[in-house]
């Protein structure tokens, strides 16, 4: 029987950095089509996605709205795949697949339920599923445009603006005529900003003072603040943020590896009375039934097809350095959206 490589959870991390030695990269065997059960596929996975809100997964908690990674068993995440077998009358041996189901191994079975089928004739490269035309990118949309429903002219800052959302909120805030600043951890990171059309950016880890560094990207103010990392950057966005302004709380990266030592807290948050702001929290999850879903597709379709969109992606190949691939965006050295190479389209296993 084929050799199989899984990626499984050796113990749950409740607080502080997750570490390799939490993780376990081992040869399994690989699943057949013996294996199928009616309504069940066996996947071939082509890429995995790295997302943030896995560190959420990684902690146990049970009050979280997706369920938390047991240890002994395979992590999952978002993935693209090719279907090898089915026993569903919806797929066939051959058609391309995302879903939210990809357990980490080369090849999996699961309930066909769990899919998606995307076009394996469109041109488009497999990993775009989970980038461009994927969850990063419509957590951009959903944060920036349905919630805080920008106006041409107002300005938005934008936490880790090079990163898998931020550079979507970057391209789609512009589309619509709004002034940009964007925040980045690095040189070049800033300078890819720059290059996606932000009017000003600056590098959070060298400035004095994030407070003044906003005030001086935008002198009159923050009508939107799309954030990603929380902690002391949401402090010091609060602080310069206009009357009546909107804030999509996307995430809050800087906090998801904080003991009750290192955690922050808050200082500012009687702005949110002050100057009457609306925090819109949010799970993109939600909205895949909505309007917005089909609204995004086509924009952002449309954009692709016209060279007016750029996405950067940040390939890690191998599935066996999945867990340093991850572990990795807890500590901002991903530049782009951080995907991992497990196969490719042409090369059946």
């Amino acid at each position: 029987m084929a050799a199989n490589t899984t990626i499984t959870l050796n113990r749950v991390i409740p607080m502080g950095a997750p570490a390799l030695a939490d993780f376990k990269v081992a040869a399994t065997a690989a699943p057949t089509k013996d294996a199928l059960k009616e309504g069940e596929l066996l996947v071939r996975t082509l890429y995995l996605s790295c997302d943030p809100y896995m560190r959420g997964r990684l902690s146990g908690r049970t009050d979280s709205y997706v369920a938390s990674f047991e240890a002994g068993k395979p992590i999952e995440g978002l993935g693209v795949g090719i279907v090898e077998a089915s026993t569903s009358p919806d797929f066939k041996d051959g058609d391309m697949v995302t879903g939210g189901s990809f357990k980490w191994e080369t090849k999996f079975v699961a309930a066909a339920d769990s899919f998606t089928k995307v076009p394996t004739s469109s041109g488009i490269p497999p990993a775009n599923f989970l980038g461009v035309l994927g969850m990063p990118s419509y957590t951009a949309y959903v944060g920036t445009i349905t919630l805080c429903k920008p106006k041409a002219g107002e300005t938005i800052l934008v936490s880790a603006a090079s990163g898998a959302v931020g550079q979507m909120v970057v391209q789609l805030a512009k589309a619509r005529g709004m002034r940009v600043i964007g925040a980045a951890g690095s040189d070049d990171k800033v300078k890819y900003v720059k290059d996606l059309g932000a009017d000003a950016v600056f590098n959070y880890k060298t400035v004095k003072s994030l407070g003044a560094a906003i005030k001086e990207a935008a002198p009159e103010g923050i009508d939107i603040y799309f954030d990603n990392v929380g902690g002391e950057f949401l402090d010091a966005a609060l602080k310069n943020m206009n009357p009546n302004g909107r804030i999509a709380e996307c995430g809050m990266i800087s906090q998801y590896n904080a003991t009750v030592e290192t955690a922050y807290h808050i200082q500012n948050l009687a702005y949110v009375v002050m100057k009457k702001l609306t925090i819109y929290g949010y799970i993109v999850s939600d909205w895949y039934k909505s309007p917005a879903y089909s609204e995004f597709i086509n924009e952002v379709s449309g954009m692709l097809k016209e060279n007016k969109i750029k996405y950067r992606m940040d390939e890690v190949v191998g599935i066996e350095n999945g867990p340093q691939a991850l572990l990795d965006l807890f500590e901002g050295k991903n530049f782009g959206k951080r995907v991992v190479k497990v196969s490719d389209l042409s090369h059946r296993l």
